[in-house]
């Protein structure tokens, strides 16, 4: 499993880089800064290339479309999971009685994401999933660290190769990646992370099964 798991990231980062050499070799890098850089540079490619435009474009609503599914399939799920850890309210954890899946938070996670994403310009929406994931990549970087000294014994499913090497470059490559995004998306992370510290110290902290 985590040979198909590593050949899967390489095989995938090594198409990306492949796009990316594509797209930057038929328009100038300084034009692709658009929500769009793959259907512009396939209408740059001239009227020879007409009969390609719509295949791309379709294939990348379909990328887009399933990326924003799973997000939304597994963001339910953390709350859930959270929920059962008495870190968020009950309400969070509850199945649905026929298809078993977390109903109550599918729907509101949904709901906020369809508000947001109708207030919202795109290239704030991207700001803030990019320095969001790249904080989430961090902070699960810097846990193996500590996982490997407070728990070394720890049954682990897969265990990240190199230690600590790997969990160090990764936490270095997202913090550079981070500090390149502008102040304003960090003043909405230090903002959303208030938020979620208040939750936590007013409602998870009290409520914990961890703690309690």
């Amino acid at each position: 499993m985590p040979i198909g798991i590593l050949a899967s990231l390489g095989i995938s980062t090594i198409l990306y880089i492949l796009v990316a050499i594509v797209l930057t070799g038929i328009v100038s890098y300084t034009a692709l800064n658009v929500p769009d850089p793959v259907a512009v540079g396939v209408d740059a490619m001239g009227p020879g290339m007409f009969w390609l435009r719509p295949i791309v474009k379709i294939a990348a609503i379909a990328g887009l479309t399933s990326v924003i599914l799973v997000m939304l399939l597994g963001q339910p799920r953390i709350f859930y999971t959270m929920s059962k850890d008495g870190l968020l309210p009950p309400v969070f954890s509850r199945v649905h009685p026929k298809f078993k899946t977390p109903h109550v938070s599918t729907i509101i996670t949904g709901s906020v994401a369809m508000v947001i994403a109708g207030i919202l310009p795109i290239s704030i929406l991207g700001e803030l999933v990019s320095i969001g994931t790249l904080l989430a990549f961090i902070i699960v970087c810097i846990s193996i660290l500590i996982l490997r000294k407070s728990k070394p014994d720890i049954k682990r499913p897969f265990k990240t190769p190199w230690v600590p090497f790997v969990p160090i470059a990764g936490a270095s490559i997202c913090l550079i990646q981070m500090v390149a995004l502008p102040v304003a998306t960090w003043i909405r992370l230090i903002l959303w992370m208030a938020i979620g510290f208040c939750i936590y110290f007013f409602y998870g902290q009290k409520h914990s099964k961890l703690n309690n």
